[in-house]
């Protein structure tokens, strides 16, 4: 029997099924076998997830508020879990590196709700002094966003990962799960060597952008506008090309892929290569004197805004028979008539009844914190919780369905619909002004926080359902880790505020902070809301829908700066070359697999060493660069020559 089923597993250790659909009779069996106990939580894998997320949420709240792109945690992660239990000479431990994972995964989801909206709240304050931000208010918002999250997707675990086995790609999952098993055995067997290469590129990449980010010694953004043809071309036609050169973005275009980042450029492109010459010739006189930056965020971003919320609305019609026959499904276990086979370990959620408490529990906090933290009037709190809790739950299969097909979740486009219609809601009511302000984002937190977690959580139930974890055990220790990553988000996001700000010059760029503050600020303080911009991104999605193109890709390489959707569509490009360098498909398989890995080390390397060179600069430290604008902005060139060079030479560096 071992033989056997020694036969049916992958090169990567997987069974033969693990990534098909299953034929009528068939049944998926786990790596770890499903009825026996498993070691998975235990002292070292809590402290070591905790520790995870503590480190990557200061990490990836510093490069999203950067640049806009929250990475997953996840595949870094789950290679250092595996290099570290190898080295402590642990055996048998992939369920508990599976438990690391778990836990340390909460810092990228708590990330991306939290930075997405709460910096908006210091980007208003410089206008409206009397806008007042807490630590606690930051903090609860990100907890209770997290825990609202979980609970609401676990009645939906049995359908997106076992009912729908072989249905849904699951990329980011696929990814890690491979890791953890092929890593693992490389290391049983004497070959492991995924880890050194991960923190050798983790080094690279960190001190590339640590460099550039507080020395200064080559451009961090080279464009055309710094050339004097540049300059006459800007002012004359509004055209411009700009890109970001650090390692962290090149990275996170690479394991993209050529695909969606090429979608993303091309609504970037739309934007500023067609919507602000349009702007810019043929608009106002004064949209015709400002340069392309300005039209771009006082103008051609609504209409990105617009598109992203049709995106989203588009998304809940699709998911609806998903809600519709999950929600059945969770009614039918509450009252006892479920069929799932309760005795086996590996299918074992948190009882249906319990959920239904904390759930309950959860909602009640929810609305205390409304009341006594932000909006201090009973009605006015109490329809703020009825919004959050109708979208918070419509939005949740949306979220898990995005994660599933492409591995990346549309939390910001989600949120900005949320914000728009809760913020007519609250004006509707009498909520308005800057208490009105504080009351939308607070809430708006909370919702894009249950979204994220609920998207980046069916990725780690599918991996613990490929290995044969509990599921009962990752959920119930996922609420300790999204307390720790929501306490770590709050500070860094203070931290950061007060190092380099959310606005004005040299300030972290927040685009999806920045973009949350333009929708909300006309709503609630009585200014002109560009309706029809909204209008027009709402018509492009629904005609991007309907011709086949990933209309929430689109809008959102419309409303995030050129500079940082330009080195996406680099390391896409990269990635496409190293798949394909080679007559063996084999060999390409391995190549690309190996620039993932390195590219998961830019990207961890450069978000770590970004909170290093923000910490420097916040001890008070300040580099005079001697060097003149046009030079560094050759350096930049050749620095990122050669950081594309060392990718794709590392990456062709795999064999059979």
């Amino acid at each position: 029997m071992k033989e056997q089923d020694e036969n049916l597993m992958t090169p990567t250790g997987l069974p033969e099924n693990a990534f098909r659909e299953l034929g009528a009779d068939e049944e998926y069996r786990p790596v770890m076998h499903p009825a026996h106990d498993q070691k998975e939580v235990t002292p070292y894998s809590v402290i070591t997830g905790l520790f995870m997320a503590i480190i990557f949420s200061a990490a990836a709240a510093y490069l999203g508020l950067k640049v806009g792109q929250v990475f997953e945690a996840a595949i870094p992660i789950a290679i250092i879990a595996v290099g570290l239990s190898n080295a402590l000479g642990k055996k048998n431990a992939l369920g508990q590196n599976v438990i690391i994972q778990s836990i340390g995964a909460c810092s990228g989801v708590i990330v991306a709700g939290a930075i997405f909206t709460l910096p908006a709240l210091f980007i208003l304050q410089a206008k409206y002094p009397d806008i007042t931000v807490q630590f606690y208010q930051i903090f609860l918002s990100s907890l209770l966003g997290g825990i609202l999250g979980i609970l609401f997707f676990i009645p939906f675990r049995k359908y997106f990962v076992k009912d729908m086995h072989g249905k849904y790609p699951f990329p980011e999952a696929t990814a890690t799960t491979q890791v953890l098993v092929s890593a693992q055995q490389g290391a049983e067997s004497g070959e492991g060597g995924q880890a050194k290469t991960l923190i050798i590129a983790s080094l690279i990449g960190g001190i590339y952008d640590y460099l550039v980010a507080t020395f200064g010694w080559w451009a961090e953004t080279v464009t055309t506008t710094v050339s004097s043809w540049g300059a006459t071309m800007a002012e004359k036609t509004k055209l411009v090309l700009s890109c970001n050169t650090g390692a962290a973005l090149l990275g996170l275009g690479y394991i993209v892929g050529l695909k969606y980042a090429f979608v993303i450029f091309a609504g970037s492109i739309f934007v500023w290569w067609i919507v602000i010459p349009l702007m810019g010739t043929y608009g106002a006189p004064e949209m015709q004197a400002m340069a392309p930056d300005l039209i771009f965020k006082d103008y051609a971003r609504m209409i990105g805004i617009g598109g992203i919320a049709m995106a989203g609305v588009i998304g809940i019609i699709k998911s609806w028979p998903i809600i519709t026959q999950a929600v059945g499904l969770a009614g039918r276990e509450l009252k006892g008539k479920s069929n799932a086979v309760k005795e086996v370990r590996w299918q074992l959620d948190i009882s249906m009844k319990h959920i239904v408490f904390f759930i309950a529990i959860a909602l009640i906090a929810v609305f205390i914190f409304f009341y006594t933290g932000v909006i201090h009037t009973l009605w006015q709190a109490a329809i703020a919780w009825l919004v959050v809790v109708v979208i918070a739950f419509l939005f949740t299969t949306v979220a898990a369905n995005a994660i599933a097909i492409v591995g990346s979740n549309p939390v910001s486009g989600m949120t900005l619909m949320t914000l728009i219609i809760a913020s007519a809601i609250f004006v509707g009511i009498g909520l308005s002004g800057t208490s009105g302000i504080v009351a939308s984002m607070v809430i708006g937190g909370v919702v894009c926080t249950a979204l994220s977690m609920a998207g980046g959580f069916v990725t780690d139930l599918k991996i613990g359902y490929w290995l044969g974890s509990t599921p009962k055990k990752q959920e119930s220790w996922k609420f300790l880790g999204t307390l720790v990553s929501a306490a770590t988000v709050g500070g860094v996001i203070m931290v950061l505020n007060q190092v380099y700000g959310f606005s004005g010059d040299n300030a972290l760029v927040a685009p999806q902070a920045n973009a949350m503050a333009k929708v909300i600020e006309p709503l609630m303080m009585g200014g002109d809301t560009p309706w029809i911009l909204y209008m027009v991104g709402a018509i492009l999605a629904c005609i991007l829908n309907w011709l086949g193109v990933p209309a929430l890709a689109f809008c959102l390489g419309m409303f995030i700066p050129l500079s940082l959707n330009t080195p996406m569509l680099v390391g896409g490009a990269v990635a496409y070359f190293v798949s394909n360098s080679s007559k063996d498909q084999a060999v390409n398989d391995l190549r690309r697999d190996r620039g993932t890995l390195i590219s998961s080390g830019l990207i961890a390397g450069g978000a770590l060493f970004g909170v290093f060179a923000a910490i420097t600069r916040f001890a008070g430290f300040e580099y005079v660069n001697p060097l003149d604008e046009g030079l560094t902005q050759i350096l930049g060139c050749v620095a990122y020559a050669l950081l594309i060079i060392y990718l794709i030479w590392d990456s062709k560096r795999a064999k059979r």
